[in-house]
Order: structure tokens, then sequence, then C-alpha cells
């Protein structure tokens, strides 16, 4: 197992003494792959168990069982991008999460509560700025909502964390292995990011692309996942709690389907929430380079 050299950037991890150019692209091919044969399984697991009336016809077993089999399925990169690290590009696992080694907890705290305040503050500006007066369907009551959000607490998390490993870790530090700049490694993996969500509005890939490369910059900024993984999962669990609240977990409808009062109202709160960020690594000074002393060396 290798790990790179000493002072080494964020996106510069994957550069070890072992890196060759096919390592890369043949673990990504080992995270679609795997991902792939997971998500056939469900699919099978539904036409035996489920029952007809999901889109096209296909079987479901039912609104809230497949949303979060959709998380899970998205989640299963979490353990797949960590062990194409790992086996295929022989390093540590950890290296993907922070110049460390592995999540820094405690810094990890601080970014979701500043990612906290920065959804609310999203979600509001989205209220104000919205053409309508408010949601036409009432409460779903607290018995469907608390079921839902144990649901959504149990898989969201997961999701966005996944994304996050794939775009901004593995993507990101594979394309930094060949360049040393991080400028094209951070368009490529936002343009990714953006592609997967598929494609909606103009302005909700446009969204999409500055989330991607602001969580690209900020995590080589703060040389670690946490300020990016904090982050995504607070955008992705308040929307869906919000939504769990009056009902609307079926709307299919995604960020790639994003208005342009949504856009407007995104753009300052993603710069707002970099620049919070930095700030604060810089107060705590917080390491962006991998150690000089090798991971699990020091005595």
């Amino acid at each position: 197992m290798m790990i790179s050299a000493p002072g080494s950037p964020y996106h510069r991890l994957a550069r070890t003494a072992l890196h060759r150019w096919w390592r890369f692209p043949l673990g990504t091919v080992f995270i679609v792959g795997a991902a792939f044969v997971v998500m056939i399984f469900y699919v099978i697991v539904a036409e035996i168990f489920g029952r007809p009336g999901g889109p096209d016809g296909m079987a479901t077993l039912g609104t809230l069982p497949d949303l979060a089999a959709g998380f899970l399925s998205i989640a299963v990169a979490l353990p797949l991008t960590l062990l194409a690290a790992q086996w295929i590009q022989r390093r540590p696992a950890g290296t993907l999460s922070s110049v460390a080694g592995r999540i820094r907890w405690r810094w990890l705290a601080v970014c979701l509560g500043v990612a906290t305040v920065t959804i609310v503050v999203f979600l509001t500006a989205v209220t104000v700025l919205s053409p309508d007066s408010g949601p036409d369907e009432s409460l779903a009551g607290w018995g469907p909502f608390l079921v839902s959000a144990a649901v959504l607490l149990a898989v969201v998390p997961f999701q966005a964390a996944a994304e996050e490993y794939l775009c901004r870790g593995w993507l990101l530090q594979g394309l930094g292995a060949w360049l040393r700049s991080p400028w094209l490694p951070i368009l490529v993996q936002a343009a990714v990011f953006a592609a997967l969500h598929g494609w909606g509005t103009p302005w909700g890939f446009a969204d999409l692309m500055m989330f991607g490369m602001v969580a690209g910059w900020v995590t080589i900024r703060t040389g670690g996942l946490e300020a990016a993984i904090a982050l995504h999962v607070v955008n992705n669990l308040l929307g869906m709690l919000v939504a769990a609240a009056f009902g609307q977990l079926t709307i299919e409808e995604t960020a790639a389907d994003m208005p342009w009062w949504m856009f407007v109202a995104d753009v300052p709160v993603l710069i707002g929430f970099a620049a919070v960020i930095v700030w604060l690594a810089r107060r705590r000074r917080l390491h962006t380079a991998s150690p000089i002393v090798a991971y699990g060396l020091a005595h």
C-alpha cells in the first residue's frame, strides 16, 4: 500500500509510486459495473415481490421503499470507491476522505453547522422568490411524516456522501493524478456530477455545475471532503424532509429541473458557504496537504 508524496494537495493524493495510467479507468469500470449489478438486483426483487404500477409499467414495492432503494442504489458507490482506491490504486482508502487519511470528525461537525445555516437561508430565499403563493397540498400528518423522516435519515446521508466520494473524491483525485493544476479536474467532475442528475432545464444544469465546482474548490482548499459532504447531506435532507411534510415525496423532479429563480437564489448562497468554510479552515489552521510523516508509520 503506497501513499502520495509528503505535502501533496488533496487532488494529487492518488499520485503514488504505484500510480499507473490504467488504474483510474479500471477502478471507474469496477465502480460503475458493481453499481449496475446492484441496480439490476433491485429490479429483480421488485419484479418478484412487487406489483405493477411503476414508471413504464415496471413493478414497484411502493413509494417509500422505491425511494429508499433509489437512494441506496447511489449509496453503494461509497464502499465501491473506497474499495477501488485500496484494491486497484493500491493506496489507503482513507486518502479519499482527506489529506489526513480519514474523515476529520470535528471539522465535519463544524461544516454541518455552517451547511445547516446555508440551506435554511436558501430555502427562505426560495420561498420569498417563488412565484407561487405556497404549497397547494396540506400537511401529510405526523404519522406519515415521521415514517418518511426515519427512512430519509437512514439513507440520505449515505447517498449524498457517496456522490461526494465518487465525484469530489474518486474523479477529482483520479484526474489530479495526471494534472498538477486542480482546475480541469474540478471542471470535469462538476460536469459529470451535473450529467448524472439528468437533463432538465438549463438553469438546473447550471446550478448542478455550480454546486460541483464550489464543492470541488472547497474540497481542495480544505484538504478533504468534509465540507462538501456536509453541504450535500444537509441540502438533500432538509429538502426531502420539507417534501415529506407536505406528502410530496412522489414528485419526480430533481435539482436538474430547477427554475431560474431558484438558481438566482442558490448562487450567492453557495459562494457564501464556500467563503465561510475557507475562512474557518484558515482560522483553525486546517491541514490542506498530506503530512510530512506518512500515514500509519509514526510511532
